[in-house]
Order: C-alpha cells, then sequence, then structure tokens
C-alpha cells in the first residue's frame, strides 16, 4: 500500500509538521496501524479511506496509540489527496472520532473546521502553580488578566499564557510532571502561548503523555487556543488569525484560523497548507 510524509502547515519541503499519511488497500488492525506510526517516528500517521459518495474517513494513531484527531495530520491528508488528484477543490466531509468535520480544499489550503469548542476547565490556586513550575517558570510568568483553561476542539489541551516571546523561548519541559498534569485533566498536553505583535501568537505545545516531548505545529490545540482568545476578547468573528509554532524544533509553521459565528455558536477553522516530501510503499 502506498504511503507518504507530508510537512504540514508549511509550504516548502523541510519546514511545518511532519506526517505520516497512509492509504490502506485492505483492512487493518489498530495494532498494525500503530506498529505503521511507530515506524513512521513522527507524532501522528493518519489512515485515510475515500467513500464512494466522496466522504473521507480517517483515523490517527501515535507511537503510542489511538487519538481522536489530529489537526495537522487532516491537513496533510486533505493535500495529499488533492495532489493525487483522488478528490478536486471543494467542500468535503471528514469521518472522525472527534465527529464530522467539514474541510474546504482551496487549491493549496486547506480549511478544517474543528470540532464545537469546549471550556472544559479553568486552572485555579496550586495546580497554576504546579503547571508553571512543570516548565521551570512560576506564577510571575503568567500575564495580567490571563489564566490557565483546559479546551477543546477536538482534543483537550491546557491553554498556557506566558507573558512574552523570551518567556515562551526560556521554558524548559519537565517531562514527568506535565505527564502528571495531563493524567490529572485528562488532556493531551500543554500548548503555552504569549501573544504576538506581527502575529496573532507564539506558540509551543507539548505532549509527552502521548511519547510527543514537543510538537511544532498543531492545528487542534490552536483551533482551542482561537477559542480562548475569542473569550478574551481578542478574537473576532471572520477575521483570519496566525499563529507561529515550532522555532524550539528549528522547524517554523504557519497555523492560520478563523472563528465565525453559527446560530450563536462559534465555530473555529484551522487552515494551512502542506507539501510532500516522501513517497513510498509499505511492504505489509
Amino acid at each position: 500500500m502506498k504511503a507518504y510524509v507530508m510537512d504540514a502547515f508549511s509550504s516548502k519541503i523541510f519546514g511545518g509538521n511532519q506526517a505520516g499519511v497512509v492509504l490502506p488497500d485492505r483492512d487493518l488492525s489498530d495494532e498494525t496501524m500503530r506498529h505503521i506510526a511507530c515506524e513512521f517516528k513522527h507524532s501522528e500517521t493518519a489512515f485515510v479511506r475515500l467513500f464512494t459518495n466522496g466522504d473521507v474517513e480517517l483515523k490517527y494513531f501515535t507511537p503510542a496509540g489511538e487519538v481522536e484527531l489530529c489537526g495537522h495530520a487532516t491537513i496533510a491528508s486533505f493535500a495529499l489527496l488533492r495532489k493525487l488528484q483522488w478528490i478536486e477543490n471543494g467542500v468535503h466531509t471528514a469521518l472522525t472520532k472527534a465527529g464530522k468535520l467539514t474541510i474546504e480544499v482551496c487549491e493549496d489550503t486547506v480549511w478544517m473546521d474543528m470540532a464545537p469548542p469546549k471550556l472544559l476547565r479553568t486552572l485555579e490556586g496550586g495546580d497554576i502553580d504546579i503547571l508553571y513550575a512543570a516548565y521551570g517558570l512560576s506564577i510571575a510568568d503568567m500575564p495580567v488578566g490571563f489564566v490557565p483553561k483546559i479546551i477543546s476542539t477536538g482534543l483537550a489541551d491546557i491553554m498556557m499564557p506566558v507573558s512574552d516571546h523570551d518567556t515562551l523561548m526560556r521554558a524548559v519541559q519537565n517531562e514527568k510532571a506535565v505527564n502528571a498534569i495531563s493524567q490529572k485533566f485528562a488532556c493531551t498536553g500543554v500548548h503555552m502561548f504569549c501573544v504576538g505583535k506581527d502575529c496573532t501568537a507564539y506558540c509551543s505545545n507539548f505532549a509527552p503523555l502521548y511519547d510527543i516531548p514537543e510538537e511544532c505545529a498543531t492545528g487542534t490545540s490552536n483551533g482551542a487556543l482561537t477559542y480562548y482568545l475569542y473569550q478574551q476578547g481578542m478574537v473576532r468573528p471572520n477575521e483570519e488569525n496566525i499563529f507561529l509554532q515550532g522555532e524550539h524544533m528549528q522547524r517554523p509553521s504557519e497555523i492560520r484560523s478563523r472563528l465565525k459565528i453559527d446560530d450563536g455558536q462559534p465555530v473555529v477553522q484551522i487552515g494551512g497548507t502542506a507539501v510532500m516530501s516522501m513517497a513510498c510503499d509499505l511492504k505489509i
């Protein structure tokens, strides 16, 4: 079966976030898909199935196991399907464990609807101290008017605000401590950010509980951040936002987002490009 590596949220090879994309020619067991994800060694590998009605089923595996949704792997998958001419420009439906998602393909850009945004928890007191200490920081590094919150647009992440770009870059993760925090709050990981001057925000994403010490581009997390900043009054409906991520990893990524109001409810979209860096035959 055919398998690919796509560099998502980048317009050129060796940038952005790599995702494996596999086009299975038969049904695969969960364990086989996990083994394939281990073979690729990327944070996520998507397994893509195109139905005759045009719907696209996506399953996502990390080397540790299955996750319900992955933004950059979704962008990568639809960019690949467009490149292979399996789909055309237009609106498509993605079937995921997080629900049905609307995907808009416009030449080299893919826009995807996130799952409905949900504020799951606001961190308080000692939990805030523990979170910042897990990165060698303190509550003094939390900007005034901001507080960590757990938000989901498909996957739950802790939105962790820091005061400025220098603080973001000097943060050093204690993986054991972050694993304990992630387990306590049943979330994927931590999305650290500071408000940007030439962009909406600079970001770093950490999910060591899923064998991802740091990730250079995360669609679902920036979808959650879009909703967080909307609640803060810093994101306006129908305007395009830009998140810059991956500086720690020397893989700069640009993730775009839009928030619209549909029947009184906020709907978040994540957008980006993806380029193919590798194509191969998977010998199974």
